[in-house]
């Protein structure tokens, strides 16, 4: 496997090794360990005291066993982690769906933070920002050069405490400050739209505490708004995952009660699971049950309604989860691209009240016992993402592409195979893929600067959307000619 795949960041479609993660919350440590490895642990003293007394500067004691504890586990595998204090706080908010902040959907343009939307009823939405608009500053930091990731965390902050956004408006040609209060925001993992008569679109960006709550209660007003349903396209695409709970239940959704959505297979025995479409299996302790209000509250039509999942190479984890239980119970047909291939599961252990570790300790399997590791959910058919072709899809990695990624579990270990002339000749010909799709974008980012270079998602241009629904109605799909199954492939030794 190349090492020269260093592009994740081309093209944001949250497929990010570290976002990637099917998460089981578990706050019990485990009080059985093997005999510890003496001689290696005193080697590792040995080498802290030696840091510590014999280092050119002085060194921070604690940080050196921080450092030394998180080399150890990202040693495992890509989803494996240590959390510090500031990695914990940030990984809670992540699957929570909330955070302290104003309150904005962004993304970069010509160097400068851009507006994609106010989240409703947030202090940005209230303060009047628009779909658009400029940021130029950040109190007295200008954003010009700044990473998204630094102009996020200046917008960041403590409950009640004010930050000053200066906006540059494009349609009004003015720029003007305005102060936002930071508050705890809410954000929404799921959208939802009656496409035309009869057809709803139902995305889901990420499995996050709310996602199942939201989804229902956005269902249920799309069957209010029409009742008559013929048809429903889940979207998938690029939604990184997130918690298994929440991938359950979705499924639960659209499959008769009691089977199987997924399993687990681990070394420890609460790790070998299987998970049904069953309340017990997806309802945290003393919680409603959102799925059993929906069904009744829409007649059970998400149970037999025609459907579509589309997916994409960013489609990962509980994603993954979701379109491989629909796709083996034939309950729905998978349309785009071969999926992100994240088939693991990841169970988060506090060590203390502010640290936490994220360790990998399972891998998933379909209901039909296919472990989709390094491999992903492979499509009933294949469509481009536009008209054109798949335009930078190339540069989306993948699973496989990351250094150390877990084995697939089926037979021999994945590392114990040299890749073959034809697995060398295939991915050679990625790279040369990865590299005209590199050329591709910086030539199209300069003569459309700050245009989308993909349709969005749900939006009239949106041609695998249009295949999905071609495909509810019974009309002819646009098959893509150019994508084909990229197969499991041994990593060199």
């Amino acid at each position: 496997m190349s090492h020269r795949l260093k592009i994740a960041g081309w093209v944001a479609v949250g497929a990010v090794a570290g976002a990637l993660t099917t998460v089981q919350l578990q706050a019990v440590a485990r009080n059985t360990l093997a005999p510890l490895p003496l001689e290696e642990l005193q080697q590792l003293a040995a080498v802290f005291g030696m840091v510590k007394t014999d280092y050119v500067e002085p060194v921070d004691e604690k940080q050196l066993i921080s450092d030394a504890i998180t080399g150890m586990v990202a040693s495992l595998d890509p989803h494996s982690q240590y959390f510090d204090k500031k990695s914990f706080k940030e990984f809670r908010e992540g699957t929570s769906g909330r955070f302290v902040g104003v309150g904005i959907e962004i993304t970069m343009e010509d160097g400068l933070v851009k507006v994609v939307t106010p989240i409703e009823d947030s202090p940005a939405f209230r303060a009047g920002l628009k779909s658009g608009d400029l940021i130029t500053k950040i109190d007295d930091t200008a954003v010009k050069g700044l990473s998204i990731n630094d102009a996020v965390k200046l917008m960041r902050g403590e409950p009640r405490t004010k930050v000053l956004l200066t906006i540059f408006r494009k349609d009004e040609n003015r720029s003007f400050p305005v102060t936002i209060t930071r508050e705890e925001i809410k954000t929404q993992s799921v959208k939802t739209k009656l496409v035309e008569p009869g057809y709803a679109w139902v995305r889901v960006s990420q499995f996050q505490d709310r996602t199942i709550e939201d989804f229902s209660r956005k269902v249920e007003a799309l069957y209010k708004e029409d009742p008559k349903l013929k048809g429903v396209v889940l979207d998938l695409r690029n939604d990184p995952g997130g918690l298994l709970d929440a991938a359950v239940a979705l499924s639960a959704a659209f499959l008769p009660e009691n089977v199987t959505v997924v399993s687990t297979n681990g070394q420890l025995a609460d790790s070998k699971s299987i998970y049904t479409a069953a309340p017990q299996h997806y309802l945290r302790r003393g919680g409603t049950d959102p799925i059993k209000r929906l069904t009744e509250n829409t007649k059970g039509v998400l149970k037999t309604v025609p459907l579509v999942v589309l997916v994409n190479e960013g489609s990962a984890s509980a994603s993954e989860i979701v379109a491989g239980a629909l796709q083996d119970h034939k309950r729905a047909k998978i349309l785009g691209s071969q999926t992100f291939g994240k088939g693991s599961v990841q169970t988060v252990r506090p060590l203390g009240p502010d640290t936490g570790l994220k360790l990998t300790t399972a891998r998933y399997y379909t209901p039909s016992g296919k472990s989709i590791q390094a491999t992903g959910i492979v499509p009933d058919v294949m469509v481009d993402e536009t008209l054109e072709g798949n335009v930078f899809a190339a540069l989306r990695t993948r699973e496989a592409d990351l250094q150390k990624h877990l084995g697939n579990g089926n037979g021999a270990k994945a590392t114990e195979q040299p890749m073959t002339d034809a697995e060398r000749a295939a991915e050679q010909l990625r790279e040369q893929e990865r590299e005209q799709a590199r050329k591709r974008l910086e030539e199209e980012s300069r003569k459309n600067p700050g245009q989308r270079l993909v349709p969005e998602f749900g939006s009239e241009k949106d041609f695998q959307l249009q295949q999905a629904l071609n495909q509810l109605k019974g009309r002819p799909v646009m098959v893509s000619k150019t994508l084909t199954e990229r197969p499991l492939e041994k990593k060199e030794n």
